[in-house]
């Protein structure tokens, strides 16, 4: 397993990081376990969740794949060996049972870093999210930033000060951010060198071979200022795997028992994407999951890839991507793929 150093801490994260947001919806505390003791003996240290996990987000299940990771971190030990990263939930009117309405202030934050911790039954975070901005931004699969000047959202000072705190009472080792722009990136880094506040170490944003928008502006990001990308979606939600082509949709899967919810990676031109890259892949006697996630494995602003599998069969699969180097010519046709179809699903 490849390491990567995470931001400019003295921390290696293992370059395919665990995702866990199906624990507790789409699979039980039994098949977590699984996944968690094969991922950590096939030498993968990091473990990345959030509060508001399993998704799709119900009030019923809130929380819920934090508890699972506690009970597993409990029954195993060896809590110090592993890189746990959770985040906190952004603000939205869906979900008024999260602190009577979610936002990014700093008794939301107190509130949020213990209720993460006590269920994850451990004194402390090695990296602390913030799960989307407070404010108005591209995120989710928007384009085209909308001002708002009448806009009221939660002054990343605030938020940032309440984090130095957490991180100051030894409940954080360091901070992050996710679904965010290069304009956001860049506020966090200028208050932290300015006030002496904790500088953010990765970006957690989207990006597979069917949504690289995180290359046009917070790639130069990543590498400048050491905030490595930790990338979601890899898979386009399971969709490069090509089992959505042709209209199928398979008993269990996210895309069939939710359409709604990850309908962006289903789109006309996503899909014709998603053919061309998977007969790619054939042609080349690859499995189309490997190759979509070597090729994220291989990009330099990269610090962790965070798979997501439902099942054992699919985890092996995702985290023997690591052991996979392109070739020149599947490099050279997968730009010629992304020239016709760029970005058909941001």
């Amino acid at each position: 397993m490849e390491y990567r150093r995470l931001g400019r801490t003295d921390i290696n994260v293992s370059v395919i990081c665990l995702g866990t947001m199906t624990w507790g919806q789409q699979n039980t505390q039994e098949e977590a376990f699984e996944q968690l003791d094969y991922a950590v003996g096939n030498e993968i240290n990091f473990i990345d969740t959030a509060e508001m996990y399993p998704v799709p987000v119900m009030e019923e299940t809130f929380s819920r794949t934090e508890t699972i990771i506690g009970n597993w971190l409990e029954k195993r030990g060896k809590r110090d060996d592993l890189v746990i990263a959770s985040k906190i939930i952004g603000p939205g009117d869906r979900f008024p049972y999260v602190r009577g309405g979610p936002r990014l202030t700093r008794e939301q934050i107190f509130a949020a870093i213990d209720g993460s911790l006590s269920r994850l039954k451990t004194d402390y975070l090695d990296l602390y999210q913030l799960h989307w901005p407070d404010r108005n931004c591209n995120f989710f699969g928007k384009l085209g930033y909308e001002h708002d000047e009448n806009e009221n959202f939660v002054p990343i000072e605030e938020t940032l000060s309440a984090l130095d705190d957490i991180v100051k009472a030894g409940k954080v080792r360091h901070i992050g951010l996710s679904n965010e722009t290069p304009w956001g990136l860049m506020k966090f880094l200028e208050l932290a060198e300015k006030k002496g506040w904790p500088r953010v170490v990765s970006v957690q944003n989207p990006y597979s071979l069917i949504n690289r928008s995180y290359e046009i502006g917070l790639a130069e990001c990543s590498i400048r200022e050491d905030a490595g990308l930790l990338a979601y979606s890899p898979l386009g939600g399971g969709a490069l795997s090509g089992k959505y082509l042709n209209g199928a949709r398979p008993e269990g899967a996210r895309s069939t028992l939710w359409p709604d919810y990850f309908a962006r990676y289903l789109k006309e031109n996503g899909v014709k994407a998603t053919e061309a890259y998977v007969n790619l892949a054939r042609d080349h006697g690859l499995d189309p999951c490997q190759m979509a996630l070597a090729y994220v494995n291989s990009r330099p602003f990269l610090t962790a890839n965070i798979i997501g599998a439902t099942s054992m069969e699919h985890l092996k699969t995702n985290i023997g991507s690591a052991h996979i180097t392109l070739s020149d010519e599947v490099l050279a046709e997968i730009e010629n793929i992304h020239t016709r179809w760029p970005n058909p699903c941001p």
